[in-house]
């Protein structure tokens, strides 16, 4: 999570773009992203230069040798009077350079310097070469802090996924390295990061695991290698209808490995995404992770008829797991957030969209995650709907999510300094999570006062397709004993008793 030292920086960095002339919020998010790029793209290729060095295999440069001057690495030490000019005309036409036919260069084709004055520009770069961009999950807290700024974020119903709880849902799906996987609400995707940062862990020998000069494990995925071009440029897939959020993704994407991810500017519950993206809009990915909007404007007359068929309604929560099933392949699978509304909702809408959940296809799990998961951003009850396009439900999984390692108020703090990638390893019930949804096959898990347990499609069916977990939770009450109230009476006579002696003593004392 930020930190208040790392908000104070931020706000010091925001505060110098406003000082310097540049007040439109969008803007400065862009702009602060651009030179977070820039550096991060320096820190990558230092870290492949040294990768290359040590297991003797090239990669592709994003700078060449006579490009060196462009590394951050370089301008950096640079006065204003130097740094500008060269930032502006030759750092930004080699950003620009960086996507040619490709839908990062869709995005970045009109990047550009708008910073004016070489004495901001030269604070700017100054202020993020001190951001900690390669410790955890940095830069999205950095762009969720950013995006805070906005007085129209969360309108549209965003807000970051927390990357514990994505890497949850990764691991539960499992992705291979010769799937497609999509994010149809990408943001700055972190799903799509996150499978990629799972393939590399898994993926890599032992002679592959390199460590780094901070003591971190460096996962070279050598063992990806007969997959690499399926995963440069046809695995990823990405949709949103923020051109900033595109950027900051498709910018994520390609520091993580991908040089080519297809993301794209589109409404994906839209008419046009069927027109536009046929090959993509159905029947079309093995894998899709996301954590759709829940609210927001919606103009139901330009959402495509094969899924207001399925669900007649303007919630987007409903229309967007229609939408999921529509764009999987048979037999796709899908891990989504919803809100609990979703679960348990009694309009004539909600129960349809869950018996065709349960009755045409097969879902496999409700992972219902406590309310505080998305603070501060967002106190909204949420729950993990894990399903596969087609086949037969038997059973589903439940699971009562108490704890994910951090505090569920607005400051989430870590329960424990020492973490994995699911998380603080204390006060977190996500490692049993996956242990027990692996497992599922050999156990029975009968007992619903337990926090995992199978329920039946046939009871499912009884309770009208309901698959809020309380409904099937058994619930422990502990009996809590009190005293008489004779007792209780006495003490609080003799309290008073105590009160009135004290107060005569004092107004003796007048």
């Amino acid at each position: 999570m930020i930190t208040g030292k790392l908000k104070s920086d931020i706000d010091k960095l925001w505060e110098a773009f406003w000082t310097g002339g540049i007040t439109n919020p969008l803007t400065v998010i862009e702009q602060i992203s651009f030179l977070m790029f820039v550096r991060l793209l320096d820190i990558t290729e230092t870290r492949n230069e040294k990768r290359a060095q040590r297991t003797g295999k090239p990669f592709k440069r994003v700078y060449r040798e006579d490009q060196q001057d462009l590394r951050w690495s370089s301008f950096k030490q640079l006065g204003g009077a130097e740094m500008l000019p060269l930032v502006r005309d030759e750092v930004f036409k080699h950003l620009r350079g960086l996507g040619n036919g490709s839908s990062f260069g869709e995005y970045m084709a009109d990047a550009q310097l708008m910073i004016q004055k070489p004495s901001l520009l030269v604070s700017s770069v100054n202020m993020v070469d001190d951001l900690p961009l390669t410790s955890g999950d940095a830069k999205g807290d950095l762009y969720e802090y950013l995006l805070s700024k906005l007085t129209t974020a969360g309108i549209n119903g965003q807000f970051r996924t927390p990357r514990h709880i994505i890497r949850l849902m990764v691991e539960m799906l499992d992705p291979r390295p010769d799937e497609t996987i999509a994010d149809p609400a990408c943001g700055t995707a972190g799903f799509l990061v996150n499978v990629m940062l799972y393939l590399l862990e898994k993926h890599s020998s032992e002679q592959g695991k390199i460590e780094a000069e901070d003591g971190s494990t460096i996962y070279t995925g050598d063992l990806l290698e007969p997959y690499r071009e399926h995963i440069q440029s046809g695995m990823f897939h990405g949709f949103d209808f923020d051109v900033t959020m595109l950027r900051i993704a498709a910018m994520n994407l390609m520091l993580h490995g991908v040089e080519d991810p297809d993301i794209h500017y589109r409404d994906t519950l839209s008419n046009s995404f069927p027109e536009k993206f046929p090959a993509f809009a159905e029947d079309a990915f093995d894998v899709i992770l996301a954590n759709p909007p829940f609210k927001g404007s919606l103009d139901y007359k330009d959402v495509h008829p094969s899924l207001t068929r399925k669900v007649k309604t303007k919630k987007t929560e409903l229309l967007f797991v229609a939408l999921i099933l529509r764009m999987l392949k048979t037999g796709g699978r899908s891990a989504t957030i919803v809100p609990d509304g979703v679960l348990f909702g009694s309009s004539r809408v909600h129960v349809a969209l869950r018996k065709m959940l349960l009755e045409d296809n097969q879902l496999e799990g409700v992972i219902s995650l406590p309310s505080g998961v998305f603070k501060p951003y967002a106190g909204v009850s949420t729950a993990i709907l894990v399903f596969a396009k087609g086949g037969k439900t038997d059973k589903v999984f439940f699971y009562d999510v108490k704890q994910d390692g951090y505090s569920l108020d607005d400051k989430r703090t870590a329960a424990s300094e020492e973490s994995t990638a699911l998380g603080p390893v204390e006060g977190n019930d996500l490692p049993d999570v996956v242990e027990k949804w692996r497992a599922r096959g050999e156990l029975e898990l009968t007992d619903r006062k337990a926090q995992a347990f199978f329920v039946s499609a046939d009871e499912i069916r009884e309770e009208k397709y309901d698959l809020s977990i309380n409904r099937y939770k058994e619930i422990v009450y502990e009996e809590v004993e009190y005293e008489a109230p004779k007792v209780i009476l006495g003490r609080l006579r003799a309290l008073e008793d105590e009160i009135r002696s004290g107060l005569d003593e004092l107004e003796g004392m007048l």
